[in-house]
């Protein structure tokens, strides 16, 4: 009996150790947003006095003079990033899953060398191919454009999204596609109506991954993008950073609005997205 009330308040001890690590790493995940939100409150005089102090006299004028003010274009940059996001992310989920089936279930000489040359775009570090990628496309005249942005990031989308796919595809039963054929479903009737509803799950995954990978990208943005009225949005926020001093409430502020996209597509789709990454995690 002693040796069992010893065991159990070391449990006890271990669990309430545990939940405090716990709630430590989750706070420190917290607080930095907690703490933008209420700086953006903040008038700049204010912020530098006190950093991390709570605003005594909130306003909301930094917002108001990001979204008034037309040589910030940060609606104008949202809109690109939001155009470069969309169409991205479809030719990525179109393009993974037609090769990743293809990769999975067609069998040709080369099936293994194109995939192994797929999943090398895993293994190259992709800023490693920054500047050859510039030299091209400035030789080619495809840079500056509202498209250029979509050739890097389709491209450096695809090996990951195709992994994922072929190894899911992998996993459904070639019966259901004879079951179809039998009843006279033609290859492409049952490629878009059945297999692809059952890859939902895993292009919910691929779609989830890159969406934040696109929307967040900057170096090619930087390198590739000269025109204002072209830039994304972390092109944009880089406009209200000085060369001696930044306006940093300013900053956070523009941060917020720029984040609110992301933040609303996560909770509107986060059983999906949950779904989804169980899906990628036990069958991808």
């Amino acid at each position: 009996m002693k040796n069992s009330g010893a065991h159990n308040v070391k449990k006890g001890i271990l669990g309430l150790f545990m939940n405090l690590v716990l709630w430590i790493f989750s706070l420190s995940c917290i607080f930095p947003i907690v703490w933008m939100v209420y700086s953006s409150l903040k008038e700049k005089r204010a912020f530098n006095a006190n950093i991390i102090g709570l605003p005594t006299e909130p306003t909301l004028k930094n917002y108001t003079r990001i979204l008034t003010n037309s040589d910030y274009h940060l609606g104008e940059s949202m809109m690109n990033s939001v155009r470069t996001t969309v169409i991205s992310i479809t030719l990525i989920i179109v393009f993974s899953f037609i090769v990743g089936y293809i990769l999975a279930r067609i069998r040709f000489k080369l099936n293994r060398v194109l995939y192994v040359m797929f999943l090398m775009g895993m293994l190259i570090p992709i800023h490693s191919l920054l500047v050859p990628i510039y030299v091209v496309f400035q030789r080619c005249g495809i840079s500056n454009q509202w498209y250029t942005l979509l050739l890097p990031y389709v491209s450096f989308g695809l090996p990951m999204g195709i992994f994922l796919v072929e190894g899911y595809v992998k996993t459904i039963p070639v019966s259901l596609e004879e079951a179809a054929a039998i009843d006279g479903s033609s290859f492409s009737h049952t490629l878009w109506t059945i297999i692809f509803p059952l890859c939902k799950p895993i292009l919910v995954t691929v779609a989830i991954i890159q969406v934040f990978s696109c929307w967040n990208e900057f170096s090619f943005a930087l390198v590739l993008i000269k025109d204002v009225s072209l830039q994304t949005v972390p092109l944009a926020l880089t406009q209200f950073k000085g060369q001696f001093a930044s306006d940093y409430p300013k900053q956070m502020a523009a941060m917020l609005i720029t984040m609110a996209p992301i933040v609303v597509l996560y909770f509107a789709f986060s059983k999906q997205i949950i779904k989804g990454m169980v899906a990628g995690a036990v069958k991808g």
